[in-house]
């Protein structure tokens, strides 16, 4: 049970910093499936390849598990570990045919691409909703996303100009910033916004992202349980979880 109200508070907290995928945009569906295209394609071909684990990618429970919230290249190393696959690192310019962890990473967005271009992208309608009544109240909000995807998904849903700073997969390479888990490009948010991580709320959906907020020293982590994982989001250092971000009071 939680202990903590979903109140985000004016007179507490100068800063909202929210996640993308899943918190913001309905697109974790998006990526799950093309994390599934690309994993059970690929592990079809291992086929003659004896000791791996060869079951296709369940769309719940690997992707909450290996890939959810995690910078694209760490999803592909960590999955592969957990059926026994190694692949060299290559280069994140390496073709999308190519069997590295980066090759992989590269066909991934391409089969998420594609489903963006055919589909579109919706935001969370109540997301949005606080947001800007957040900044009417004057409490900066700032995006954090693993995403290089970021500027686009933004663009197509329409939500280019929502937020006051972004920090996303793009920047965090170019600065040398390591993923969720740690804490990293949650603070570099923070400190853009120019507020201290102890004066501000972290939004996240995903397990390595919650864990991030609380290692990252935030007064505030929201869990949104998109997945039917409460406890965990719990257990991996979310202060209160909601199912939507309709349920979080802002007390001005």
């Amino acid at each position: 049970m939680d202990t903590t109200p979903a109140l985000i508070s004016r007179a507490r907290h100068d800063a909202v910093v929210f996640d993308l995928d899943g918190v913001v945009t309905q697109t974790s569906i998006v990526h799950a499936a093309a994390w599934k295209a690309l994993f059970d394609a690929y592990l079809r071909t291992r086929a003659a390849h004896e000791g791996h684990d060869l079951r296709p990618f369940d769309e719940k429970t690997d992707y909450r598990l290996h890939v959810d919230g995690k910078p694209r290249y760490d999803g592909v190393r960590d999955f592969l570990a957990s059926r026994g696959i190694k692949l060299p690192q290559g280069q994140p310019s390496d073709p999308p045919e190519l069997e590295t962890v980066c090759g992989l990473g590269n066909r991934k967005n391409v089969f998420f691409n594609a489903a963006v271009q055919e589909h579109g992208i919706k935001a969370y309608p109540s997301t949005v909703a606080l947001i800007r009544r957040l900044r009417t109240a004057g409490v900066r909000v700032g995006l954090m996303s693993s995403s290089k995807n970021t500027a686009m998904i933004l663009d197509v849903a329409g939500l280019t100009d929502l937020f006051e700073v972004r920090v996303d997969g793009v920047a965090g390479e170019e600065l040398g910033l390591p993923g969720k888990p740690d804490p990293a490009m949650y603070l570099e948010t923070a400190r853009r916004l120019g507020v201290a991580p102890a004066r501000a709320v972290v939004v996240e959906d995903a397990l390595s992202g919650v864990e991030a907020g609380r290692r990252g020293g935030f007064d505030l982590v929201i869990g949104v349980d998109r997945l039917g994982q409460a406890e965990a989001l719990r257990e991996h250092g979310a202060d209160v979880v909601v199912d939507d971000l309709g349920e979080v009071a802002f007390e001005e």
